[in-house]
């Protein structure tokens, strides 16, 4: 049974030295401090340890076989999206990293399929780059849970879901700058608690904003099961109806209404929260998703859909149906 997990991370083996390059700082560096190893450095700070399985196409191919992992979708690191920096900057650095991910596309075309990074603070570069991205042979992008002060529902990003929808691109949302993190200094918080929360932001943004609702034909999916979006759509839909002075003022139709305009991931590492998302949602709105190659991810991959009671139909749609679909490609691609 064909198996494409949409939800895997890679970067380049080597970056160019961004800060010196642009002079200023907060641009990602990797020290090879050993071999098959690296620390990701924000200027003089450890950001986090990757091993090469993070670089090296022929490593995550032997990962993938042991797996049963047929294809994975490639997108960047989300500390890499680089909003912070000056709109020019954050272009040459989606550029060097999308060719790079085209470049493992073209020489493994049946066992990778590639998402750019676009510079979203400059929402005209952004449209420009998101073009360039699916000319080079990628199938869309992946985006933050917001950029800077921007929420998704922000106008300004709007002409770039627009363009997404015309060329035909998914859009893969992931959390980044996680909300409240000055409250949360221990116990990984941002990742535990922050992150669950910008992907609910996401969702709740893209709904009341209007966005589904205007782009019926937009691709979009979301990391991690959608955060804590599933478990509380039900006090979200309850808002909207008693509050609707505050909640429905630039859309006002109820949010349940959108539980099949976009589609999840699986990584909810727990079979009780897979059900309940396919009672909530169906098999058609959820792709297999592991987050490889992070500890927080699926560690083995495909094992959560594999170990569930579901008849092969629903899990074919889970393993491979809603990633074909989400990415407009045929299935006879990775045959």
């Amino acid at each position: 049974m064909l198996k494409i997990d949409i939800h895997t991370h890679i970067i380049p083996e080597n970056l160019p030295k961004f800060n010196q390059k642009f002079g200023y700082g907060g641009f990602i560096s990797l020290d090879h401090h050993k071999p098959c190893c690296a620390k990701m450095m924000i200027d003089d700070r450890f950001f986090r340890e990757i091993e090469d399985n993070c670089w090296d196409p022929t490593t995550r191919i032997k990962e993938c076989d042991h797996h049963h992992i047929n294809v994975q979708v490639l997108s960047t690191i989300p500390v890499m999206f680089s909003y912070w920096a000056k709109p020019t900057d954050a272009l040459e650095v989606s550029m060097f990293l999308n060719d790079h991910i085209a470049t493992i596309v073209h020489a493994y075309p049946k066992r990778f399929i590639g998402l750019g990074t676009i510079p979203l603070q400059a929402p005209d570069l952004a449209v420009k780059e998101l073009e360039r991205c699916m000319k080079i042979g990628l199938r869309g992008v992946q985006i933050g849970s917001h950029v800077n002060d921007w929420n998704l529902n922000a106008p300004e990003l709007f002409p770039v879901f627009e363009a997404a929808q015309d060329l035909g691109a998914a859009i893969f949302v992931h959390p980044w700058d996680m909300m409240a993190k000055e409250k949360m200094s221990k116990y990984w918080l941002p990742w535990l608690v922050g992150m669950p929360a910008e992907t609910s932001l996401a969702i709740c943004s893209m709904i009341f904003g209007g966005v589904f609702e205007r782009l019926p034909k937009l691709k979009v999916a979301f990391a991690h099961g959608g955060g804590s979006f599933p478990s509380s759509i039900g006090r979200i839909e309850h808002g909207f109806n008693v509050r609707p002075d505050l909640v429905a003022v630039d859309n006002n139709i109820n949010p349940r209404e959108y539980l099949d305009k976009f589609y999840l991931d699986t990584l909810v590492h727990d079979p009780l929260m897979l059900d309940f998302l396919m009672n909530l949602m169906g098999p058609n709105q959820l792709a297999l998703g592991t987050d490889y190659p992070f500890p927080l991810g699926e560690l083995q991959p495909g094992k959560l859909i594999d170990s569930m009671p579901y008849d092969d139909k629903i899990k074919e749609r889970l393993l491979s149906g809603s990633a074909l679909e989400w990415l407009s490609l045929e299935k006879s691609l990775f045959l």
